[in-house]
Formats: structure tokens, sequence, C-alpha cells
């Protein structure tokens, strides 16, 4: 089955807020080489302005993906998720995010379009915490077309 196009508009949520902890920061700030002491060290982020730890920059990719993979997964996008390769992250950022926040996502399908038997795909996924919003993440994907298509 192709990409199904007409999805373009539609949005996906998340069931429930994405509950940032302290364990989630310090393990991404490991896992991706951030040394900054505000990411694992409670003193050290108040010292910097930070009511908890601060998660760093590319963190929003974990609430975002968890909500953009509704998008990915439903039976009727057409998505093929073994042919799916990343094409590319945008970061945009009103505050950081710090341990304690409980973040909305919601992810919008704004671009959908085939290019050489491929299919480009826009996602942007906007996450918002007490109602004010906090980042967006633009992602590209690209499912790669098969043989047969």
């Amino acid at each position: 089955m192709a990409v199904n196009t007409e999805l373009q508009g539609a949005e996906y949520r998340l069931p429930q807020p994405y509950v940032v902890s302290r364990e989630a920061i310090a393990e991404f700030a490991r896992a991706t080489g951030a040394e900054h002491p505000a990411h694992t060290d409670i003193d050290a982020a108040r010292a910097a302005g930070y009511a908890d730890l601060v998660a760093p920059p590319t963190f929003a990719v974990i609430p975002a993906q968890r909500s953009e993979q509704r998008y990915i997964s439903d039976e009727n996008s057409g998505i093929d998720f073994s042919r799916v390769v990343h094409g590319g992250e945008q970061f945009t950022y009103s505050r950081p995010i710090v341990a304690g926040d409980e973040l909305e996502c919601v992810t919008h399908v704004d671009g959908l379009r085939e290019a050489g038997g491929h299919a480009m795909i826009t996602t942007r996924t906007e996450l918002t915490a007490a109602g004010d919003h906090v980042a967006t993440v633009t992602s590209t994907i690209v499912v790669r077309g098969g043989d047969d298509d």
C-alpha cells in the first residue's frame, strides 16, 4: 500500500502527557554526551536558574517521536516502518524542558509528497505544558518506495 496522502492535515495526540523525569533527562544527557552539570545535578541546575534538571536541547525528540509514532503506526497511513529513513529534525523552543514538565504532544501531518518513487513526509509536533508552548519539533521522514512501487 502506498502512503495515504489524504492524511495531510491530520493530527495525532498522545493520549496522556509525557511526564519528564530527572532520570530520563540524566539518561538522555549521558547517551548524547551532554556534559553540562545542569542535566544531572539539581544544585547546578538551580544555580543556573532552572527549577529542576534541564533537558539537553534535543531531548524534545523523545516525546515528539512518541506522538509521531501514533501517525506512523496508523493502519490508514500506509507507512511501512521498515522502509522509513530519517530525513531531518528541527527544534524551536519557547523555553527549556525541565524535570517535572508534563508535556502534551500533538503531531500535525504538514506535508506529504512523492518524489522519485519515495514519499516525503513532514510532521510538526507541538509540545505544551500547562497550556503554554514549550517546543516545536519538525521532522522529515522518507518512506522508500519498493521495487514494485
